[in-house]
Formats: C-alpha cells, structure tokens, sequence
C-alpha cells in the first residue's frame, strides 16, 4: 500500500516548549479537524521538533508555501483548516510581526529570525518528524555513515574532521579531529565513545532542541567517530530532567539497530558498534567529563585531577572520547559535503556555526 501524494504538509512544533505552552496535543487537534473535513488523503500533519523561536510558540507552518503560524491555540485549529487548508488564504492575525512596524510577514524564510540563520546542527530540527527514521533517511540521513564505512579509512575520516576545522562544541574549543587521533592511538583493544548531553546551564536549551528534533544526527555522527577511533560500545550521558529528549533517543537507537544502522556488521560491513542511554540524576558537576565518566560507572560525580585525560584512560580506564550533542550534529554534514565546505564558513581558527541559546 503506497502513501498517498499529499498537497500540503502541516509541521507542528512537538518540543518541548510549545507543548508547555499548550498542554493540549495541537497535532493531534489538527489532525481531528482534518479528518473531519474530509482532507486525511490531502494533507499530513507532521509533528516536528523546536524550530527555536520560542518566544512567538506554539508554531505550525504550512507547506509547501512556507507559511508560519505563531502562538497557535486550540481555539484557532479550525480556522486553519477552513482559511487555509480549504480556500487557500491566510489567517492574518496567526502571521509573525515584525515588533517595529507590526508588518505581518507570511513565511518563514522571510523572518528575521531565520533568515540570517546557516543550519547545519539544527538543519532537520523544526522539519521532520523525529519519531520517524524513514524521514531522517530522506533527506540524506546515514549517507555519510556509509559514505564513510565503504570508501574512506579511519584514518581519512579524521583527517577530514581535522580539515573541517570543527571544535567541540560543549565549551572547551578542543580541536575534535585531534581529539578523535588522540583516542584512535592511544593503546588498548577497548574504546568508548560518549556523547555529553548533560546541558545543565540556566536558559540552555542547544543540545535539547537537537536531541528533541534531530536525534539519529547525534546517532550518526557517534557511529561515524566510532568507526574512525575504533570503539565498539558508546553512551550517550542524558540528564534525566529532558524526558522528551530521553524518549526520542530511545527510540532512534531502535530504529537504527532495526535498519542495521546500529550493532553487529553495520551496513554488511565488519563494523559493529552499539549505543546506550544513561540518564543523569541532574548534578551540574557531570557535565564536566571526568565526573560524568565516574557517574556512568556508578560512582559518585566528582571530577579528577587531569592527566590522564579520558582519551588515554577513561571509561572503566579505558581510552574514551567524549564530545557533546552539538558537536556529533556537525559531522555527518562534513563528510557529506566536505570539510571544505564546512570550513569556509565561520572565522579563521573557529570553522562553522555556532547554536545559541537567548533567555531571560
């Protein structure tokens, strides 16, 4: 049974966020009113992450003409679907305004919060549905996974992480190339790999929006750094306060194992590499990575002094590498397009882009 040719696609924010904004499943109204006018065959609702201006959420926006609906309630449901839906014109008092001129501009790119936007690490957050892996797929998900397990060797992957200029993302600044050679020649049989998704800091909501919106990027770059250093197990390291988030991971590492994305002989190679979750009980001092090597062993979260640092003995004594959310979401684009790509943008020693988190 083949999926209908829809005309338009309704993507309604599911984050976090907008679902605290209105507690009733906006999605699922849509979908009821659809439904009801006959249009289940014509249109599909899609229920996306954060596109990251919370301010003006709940936000749904209309394909394919882009049009972007702010502070959506349920009381505005229908009028969508009569207005937009059926007689093709806009709700006006739904539109964004600019807060100088009050000018309501109709779609998304025209907004300036988005139009001076580069999306690499939030590129399907806001679009897809982060439940689905299929749609993760079809917009080149897991293409620089098999680019890099069939046609490039360890060694060529971190040189072109290394090419791209990309630094971690988590604070430090460290180089992750080099991070990722350090580990990959460090002694032992054992690795690790450890994404840090314990974002603790007031107001910070970076890695939130990704692993909520885009988690098999985060999956896909760890696998891809799995295969470049050599490590065979890895934990993603979530604090437990991002249930949302947690849910989301879960079930991405299922689908990947399902696809053969993730476990034994990934993709019909001799590659295996398998991922876990571990939630944090939400002590601040775990985002720093000793103390959250400690704590996903089982002991108390302290920090130790360093060196050795976890490249050389980390997990279980171990040589490990750590890197946070946002960072992993940045590799799958660089072997993709190409770390030269990915270098001519940003400044001379900082390549790429940055995701900031405004509060307050």
């Amino acid at each position: 049974m083949t999926e209908p040719m829809y005309r338009a696609h309704v993507a309604v924010c599911a984050g976090t966020w907008c679902k605290a904004l209105d507690e009733a499943d906006l999605a699922e109204a849509m979908l009821a009113e659809i439904s009801r006018r006959g249009l289940a065959e014509e249109v599909r609702v899609v229920r996306t992450g954060c596109r990251g201006f919370c301010s003006v959420g709940p936000v749904a926006v209309i394909y394919p003409e882009g049009i972007f609906y702010c502070r959506v309630g349920m009381p505005d449901i229908a009028e969508i679907v009569e207005e937009t839906l059926v007689k093709g014109r806009i709700v006006h008092r739904l539109l964004y305004a600019e807060p100088e001129t009050q000018r309501r501009l109709p779609r998304y790119e025209e907004i300036p919060f988005y139009s001076k936007q580069v999306r690499i690490a939030l590129r399907n957050c806001g679009v897809i549905n982060p439940d689905l892996i299929e749609e993760y797929i079809a917009r080149g998900g897991y293409e620089a996974l098999g680019k890099a397990l069939t046609t490039m060797t360890p060694e060529q992957v971190i040189d072109a992480v290394k090419q791209s200029g990309l630094r971690g993302r988590g604070g430090a600044g460290f180089p992750t190339g080099l991070k990722w050679e350090f580990t990959r020649k460090a002694p032992g049989d054992i690795k690790y790999l450890i994404c840090n998704a314990d974002e603790g800091d007031p107001g910070a909501f970076m890695d939130r929006s990704i692993l909520e919106g885009d988690p098999h990027s985060v999956l896909e770059g760890m696998a891809i750094a799995a295969y470049a250093i050599g490590a065979r197990e890895g934990y993603i390291y979530c604090r437990a306060e991002y249930p949302l988030a947690v849910q989301r991971l879960k079930a991405a590492i299922a689908q990947a194992k399902e696809y053969g994305l993730l476990g034994e002989r990934i993709l019909g190679t001799d590659f295996s590499f398998d991922l876990r979750v571990k939630e944090g009980a939400g002590a601040f001092v775990c985002g720093e990575e000793t103390a959250l090597i400690a704590s996903i062993e089982g002991r108390r979260g302290e920090p130790r002094p360093r060196p050795p640092f976890p490249a050389v003995s980390g997990l279980w004594g171990k040589p490990t590498n750590i890197n946070n959310v946002e960072t992993w979401a940045n590799v799958p684009p660089i072997l993709s397009q190409g770390p030269e790509w990915f270098a001519s943008i940003g400044t001379e020693r900082s390549k790429g882009t940055k995701v900031f988190a405004l509060s307050g």
